[in-house]
């Protein structure tokens, strides 16, 4: 299941990089799945809680960084 993850997250760069406008959707719903594995990991009670969700919150901080960095690049494109 972690590799389809990371695979996603390569394939959100690229297409954030060929076609910036059409990212920021898929983007935003690995956002929302991520964010709700969080709020799921975080009902654990006491540390266990925020250990349990913090590799969804690293994760949606990933996701959000490669679709930025691929529009940021391709604005820098000259074509």
């Amino acid at each position: 299941m972690m590799v389809v993850g990371v695979i996603a997250v390569c394939v959100l760069a690229v297409l954030a990089f060929f076609v910036p406008r059409l990212s920021r959707h898929p983007e935003r719903g690995t956002q929302r799945t991520l964010g709700a594995g969080a709020r799921a990991g975080g009902k654990a009670p006491g540390p266990l809680g925020r250990l349990f969700s913090k590799p969804f919150h690293s994760s949606s901080r990933a996701v959000g960084r490669s679709g930025s960095a691929g529009r940021r690049f391709r604005g820098r494109m000259p074509f």
